[in-house]
């Protein structure tokens, strides 16, 4: 197979990309030099299509109708079955569709990918498929996952199991709407700026974003590859943990992952003792401008509660967590143009296992479709590209120096505590906006939350969001976070509070009990 050979203008138009002036002997030279450059090429396609795994070509799914989906939160349906028992056997689960299914069409919530079927299984798949799970199918998520909310996504808003005229939170927000209203037993969420806690948070179900690097990336559509995060969405801390156990673990195919990263004992540490643990309440992480007072009332009093089962809580102050959401702002949104955008998904210069199929397909899709992006994916778009041109990417630069003060601040409070509390987010979930809303309120309402959660995704500690209690009847997250890799005392605290809340009500028993 040849590769496509660039003609005269496209020449052209890199040489003024790159700024190289073409005289005449240039322009007459330059075609048959770069003709033989691409003769490697043309070698190297030849040798993947010989050497490349046959695909799953189709596996069995349905397009729901709207009444067998009701919250618009399933992208498409299937019945894959396990391939083997194990500790998942005959429970059900859902992949957020920016995660590989072979053989079943994926979208990532966008137009710019929509038509795409993956001929290979995101490793995450492969690990709960072989515990004996089946997967029910494709939990819709927000345009290329870029949102806080739930009102991005080609196919529609996904809408709130407690109330349907609310956000049900983004960018996992399928996942957590299928979890809470019982249509599945668990999910698989992504998280870059808090997408796996934003969605458990308003939704009232569990969700644990891991250690960065601790759960492989394989197969999924990436953001930014330093904040990139799978991880599970439940209904019980405890169900959370042994998902965790399942899909934790170095696969070898992810540069996120160093190569000392094991799956740790997540199953037992969830029910332990947690008499003289000690809790930091961060004070920076309540008082937004935006925040609810109810909801940090209903916080701080959660986090005191865990005083009664023998835990010291105090507050404790972090500066350096209101400098980091900007920190974060930077890294995703020039990172995010840079590598989602500009390079197609995947980037370059990491190993690991790349979907080439997918980048050329995105790379085609994203510039027909460029109008069908969603409003917080064209900011991306236009504030990254001037941060990587005309700035030279040195915002960026200068915002990866900062990450380890950042860490640090947050490290120099673990070795004071063993986890650190505050909300979730600063609001129970809102109404979904209008079709016609003003541009600068489409951005607020998707990205205006998430203060409290994206810090942790650039500083890649564990943290977890917890149902604390209602607020006006809807859901009010409390989210606990830990030392990298001791995702297993997060969790350990966090079951010990579930069980001391008592059990939390499903949106169906809350609607009965209020009827």
């Amino acid at each position: 197979m040849a590769t496509i050979r660039p003609d005269d203008k496209a020449i052209d138009a890199a040489a003024r990309h790159y700024g190289i002036t073409l005289d005449k002997t240039a322009r007459l030279e330059w075609p048959a030099l770069i003709d033989g450059a691409l003769g490697s090429y043309d070698v190297v396609d030849q040798l993947y299509a010989d050497e490349a795994t046959p695909p799953t070509t189709s596996r069995e799914h349905a397009v729901p109708s709207a009444s067998e989906n009701p919250l618009s939160a399933w992208y498409v349906t299937t019945s894959i079955p396990p391939t083997s028992d194990g500790v998942l056997t005959g429970r059900r689960v859902a992949i957020k569709d920016n995660v590989t299914v072979a053989g079943v069409p994926m979208m990532n919530g966008s137009r710019t990918v929509e038509g795409f079927t993956p001929s290979r299984d995101a490793t995450v798949v492969t690990r709960l498929l072989a515990a004996g799970a089946t997967v029910a199918g494709k939990a819709v998520c927000e345009d290329l996952c870029f949102s806080g909310s739930s009102f991005t996504p080609a196919s529609g808003p996904v809408r709130n199991p407690w109330d349907r005229q609310r956000e049900a939170g983004g960018s996992s927000g399928g996942s957590a709407a299928l979890v809470a209203n019982g249509d599945v037993d668990f999910a698989i969420g992504g998280d870059q700026g808090g997408s796996i806690r934003i969605p458990a948070a308003f939704c009232g179900v569990v969700g644990h974003k891991p250690t960065f690097g601790l759960v492989p990336y394989t197969g999924a559509f990436p953001i930014e590859r330093t904040i990139d995060h799978l991880g599970p969405i439940t209904r019980t801390v405890h169900d959370a943990a042994l998902m965790l156990s399942v899909i934790a673990g170095r696969d070898g195919n992810d540069p996120r992952q160093a190569d000392s990263v094991e799956a740790g004992d997540y199953l037992s540490t969830p029910d332990s003792d947690v008499d003289g643990l000690r809790i930091g309440i961060v004070r920076e992480g309540f008082g937004h401008a935006v925040s609810q007072p109810e909801v940090d009332d209903a916080v701080r009093a959660a986090a005191h509660s865990l005083t009664e089962i023998g835990c010291t809580v105090e507050e404790v102050n972090i500066p350096w967590h209101l400098h980091a959401f900007h920190i974060w702002n930077v890294i995703a949104t020039d990172g995010g143009a840079y590598q989602m955008l500009d390079s197609n998904g995947y980037g370059m210069n990491a190993e690991g296992l790349y979907d080439p199929e997918l980048m050329a397909h995105f790379a085609s899709r994203r510039i027909q479709h460029a109008d069908a992006l969603s409003e917080t994916v064209e900011l991306v778009a236009l504030t990254g590209h001037h941060g990587i041109t005309t700035l030279g990417g040195a915002s960026y630069g200068k915002a990866r120096n900062l990450v380890p003060l950042a860490r640090a601040a947050y490290d120099t409070a673990l070795r004071q505590f063993d986890v650190l509390v505050m909300p979730t987010l600063p609001y129970v979930a809102s109404e979904l906006p209008a079709k016609d809303v003003d541009r600068a309120t489409f951005i607020t309402k998707a990205l205006g939350m998430i203060a409290n959660t994206a810090p942790f995704d650039v500083t890649g500690h564990p943290s977890l969001s917890v149902p604390a209690g209602l607020v006006n009847g809807l859901p009010v997250g409390m989210m606990i976070t830990g030392r990298h890799f001791d995702d297993a005392t997060v969790l350990r605290v966090g079951r010990a509070f579930e069980k001391l809340r008592g059990a939390f009500p499903t949106p169906a028993e809350r609607a009965s009990n209020s009827a």
